[in-house]
This record gives C-alpha cells, structure tokens and sequence, in this order.
C-alpha cells in the first residue's frame, strides 16, 4: 500500500492504520528527515515524493496494490497509473493541486478504483461505522505519538508553518 503526503495527519493516520492491519506500508513524503518517524508508524519504506510529483507516464509499471493519497494532481495521476490490478486509491487531499492530469488507461485496463472521501455528507450509520472501527484499529500510542496540542491562539503562527509543510503528523486545537 502507498501513502502520499505520509508525515502529515491524514497520512500519519493512514501509515499507521494500513501497518496495523498488516498491510506493507510505503510512506511518499517530502521531507526525508522523517524518515524514522514514519517508519516508527510502521512504514516499510519510505520513498522521496520527487519520484511521484512531476508528470508521469499515463501507464505505469504495476507497484500498489492500493494507496491513500492525499496529494492529487500529478501525484495522484502517477500513483493511479502505477497502480496494481484491480487495486483501490482513496483520493482524500489536494495539497499538490485540485486537477487530475490522468487517462483512463489503469481504469479500463486495470479495473483500478478511485474512490472519493467525504466527510461533510457522509450519512451518520456509516460515520458511526468509521468510528468504530478507529476505534479498534488504530493503535492509541500511536495516535498519541503523532499528535501536537496547540491553542487557538497560536493558531496564525501554527498555519504557515503548515501551508509550508513543516508541522509533522495532526495538530490538535484546544479552544
């Protein structure tokens, strides 16, 4: 399984879900220097987010049975274009743009799925179904772990530092 923008929290999240459920878990990040952290999540690999970025073939060499991205735009072209058959990619960001310079190729030769996350519409059985099982599956020290407490009032200088790609793992707002 893949995980785009890995050192932040949808990514955090997500290395240390998919390793959990035993899943073999290669981390896409910008920032090497988290390396040890992401592997500490359970990533098995950690790749530079370079090989992934710029525009791509529009097929790919099969490498991901699946993948969570939370990048989009070329990254999410490469990623689906590299994608194994029949594999799934859950597009959940848009850090790297909201466009989608892709074919249809991996989807009619592939059968590959690119499934959308919502959480805004998301009716509340299956909200409640999501929680459950985060509430199973994912380990709590690891949560913990990834986890930086700020307060509302450190919130403008927290926010360029994240729009830079800077704060690692989820930030939690105290109010």
């Amino acid at each position: 399984m893949l995980v785009t923008g890995a050192a932040g929290g949808v990514g955090s999240v997500a290395v240390s879900l998919l390793s959990g459920l035993g899943y073999e878990v290669t981390a896409s990040t910008g920032r090497r220097s988290e390396d040890g952290y992401l592997r500490d999540l359970g990533a098995s690999e950690v790749i530079d987010r370079v090989e992934l970025s710029e525009p791509g073939r529009p097929f790919g060499e099969e490498r991901w049975a699946g993948a969570v991205d939370a990048v989009g735009s070329h990254t999410l072209a490469n990623v689906i274009a590299t994608t194994r058959y029949g594999g799934t990619v859950a597009a959940c960001g848009l850090a790297q743009g909201p466009d989608l310079p892709a074919t249809v190729l991996p989807f009619i030769l592939r059968g590959v799925t690119l499934a959308g996350v919502d959480s805004v519409h998301c009716p509340l059985p299956r909200r409640v179904a999501a929680w459950d099982r985060l509430a199973s599956d994912l380990d709590l020290d690891a949560l913990d772990s990834m986890t930086t407490r700020a307060d509302l009032g450190d919130v403008l200088d927290l926010a360029p530092r994240q729009l830079a790609g800077e704060v690692r793992g989820r930030t939690v707002i105290g109010i």
